[in-house]
């Protein structure tokens, strides 16, 4: 049945889904990258137990002491149709307490809404993904299809030890799997005074680069003109302000004139930029969609005030558009100059897919017996998610974590962001439609 509007539950009186998802959030499996982390581990043995309550026979695969993974297979009422890959991964980025109004990992609720790295990125889907197999399996039913339920470790690292790694090592765990579903999609935005619903369809190239500057130690008082934090820092500047040029693919033509047409505005007059703005908060992932982005995270350089480094270093993040990674890098190497020099330190490809299928016609039906009248729309991720790993066995993903947000929410902004949040209604909304989904494709 769709879901009547309804006033947030009290803290004493939670959703599964939420309460799911505030325990995993108590689990730090803060990933730091460059290979270090806190580990999947404890994470990974709460919701093999969930699974192990549900009558499942889930493994849990460790790719390295503490990076771990829960996979199980759930038969469906027809194993002869191709199976549907639900991931998600267990890992979040790190959080500064200093900078949160809550501790980051405490799973606090309040205001409506649960708080806590995580609570979007993506225990939220974790958390959803057991309560729908909680719903159906502890009816006595069972999906429509097979479905190989993961839990992956290492997605905020580009899944070298997670998804790439059972893909690689283990792809017979996938067997029969012919789509999947994931994070950052199913979510609604709001178009001038309409609710409509992204649906994931694709997503942008992944280059992490370093880039390493030389030059001559000295102490800090010398004049020296090949100083490397100079060199490293005028490189950095050049990426950090390139205005990549705007490239539509075909999920982003698709789109944008959804989004013309939803607010009757000519898509010759306005343009693309214009036409990503007044999607609202939306914009903050859709305006990245539309170009190549490079953006510096992270600089390393010196030891002390008076002396001059003879190294200096900075890692950039690049999202280019799908089949643009050598072009790309070439132009970051003109960019930078022959005198730095560009280390890939991860490199993995964009996905981009037709919005139409069965699965495509089964989310939106889904989504309109929950939200009728609010469309939806296929757009391309700026970043990206453990779908492509699982493309390389041939599995076409999808982001589907649905949620009906408020206008007034951020929700790009949550991502990796400080004082990350989610109302509990949209968790209990994504229980509801995922459930119907699973019990139904």
């Amino acid at each position: 049945m769709p879901l009547r509007d309804e006033p947030s539950a009290a803290p004493d009186d939670l959703d599964l889904t939420a309460e799911l998802a505030r325990d995993l959030i108590r689990f730090d499996t803060t990933n730091y990258g460059e290979g270090r982390s806190n580990g999947e581990t404890d994470a990974a043995e709460y919701v093999s137990a969930r699974l192990t309550g549900l009558g499942l026979t889930p493994t849990i695969y460790e790719s390295e002491p503490g990076r771990t993974s829960v996979i199980a297979r759930v038969p469906g009422r027809d194993s002869s149709r191709g199976a549907l890959v639900v991931h998600g991964h267990l890992d979040v980025v790190p959080a500064d307490p200093e900078n949160w109004s809550v501790d980051p990992f405490a799973g606090t609720i309040k205001d409506g809404l649960l708080w806590g790295r995580g609570a979007v990125d993506m225990k939220n889907m974790d958390a959803m993904m057991l309560a729908a197999l909680e719903d159906i399996l502890g009816a006595g039913q069972a999906p429509a299809r097979d479905l190989v339920v993961a839990f992956f470790a290492d997605e905020e690292a580009g899944g070298v030890l997670g998804s790439h790694y059972l893909v690689d090592n283990y792809p017979e765990l996938f067997d029969g799997a012919t789509e999947a579903i994931s994070e950052v999609g199913g979510y609604s935005i709001t178009l001038g005074d309409k609710r409509a619903y992204l649906l994931q369809t694709g997503e942008k190239a992944l280059i992490w680069i370093k880039l390493v500057a030389r030059g001559t130690a000295a102490h800090g008082s010398r004049l020296i003109r090949d100083n490397a934090v100079t060199r490293l820092a005028e490189a950095v500047a050049v990426l950090g302000r390139r205005e990549w040029p705007i490239r539509l693919t075909d999920t982003t033509t698709q789109l944008l004139a959804e989004v013309a047409r939803i607010l009757d505005v000519d898509p010759q007059k306005v343009g693309p930029d214009e036409l990503a703005l007044a999607t609202g908060t939306a914009s903050g992932f859709i305006q990245a969609s539309l170009r190549t982005t490079s953006n510096p995270t992270l600089l390393k350089a010196g030891y002390k005030h008076n002396v001059i480094p003879d190294t200096a270093e900075a890692l950039i993040d690049i999202r280019s558009l799908p089949g643009e990674e050598d072009a790309v890098l070439a132009e970051v190497a003109d960019l930078v100059g022959p005198d730095i020099e560009i280390v890939v330190m991860h490199r993995d490809i964009g996905l981009e897919t037709e919005f139409d299928g069965p699965l495509i016609d089964a989310i939106v039906g889904t989504l309109g017996r929950h939200d009728p009248g609010a469309p939806v729309l296929p757009y391309l991720l700026s970043g990206g998610t453990d779908n492509k790993a699982l493309s390389k066995l041939g599995i076409r993903g999808y982001g589907f974590a649905p949620l009906r947000l408020p206008p007034e929410l951020d929700f790009p902004a949550m991502f990796h962001g400080v004082d990350e949040r989610v109302p509990l209604d949209a968790l209990v909304f994504g229980r509801r439609v995922l459930t119907d989904l699973l019990s139904d494709y």
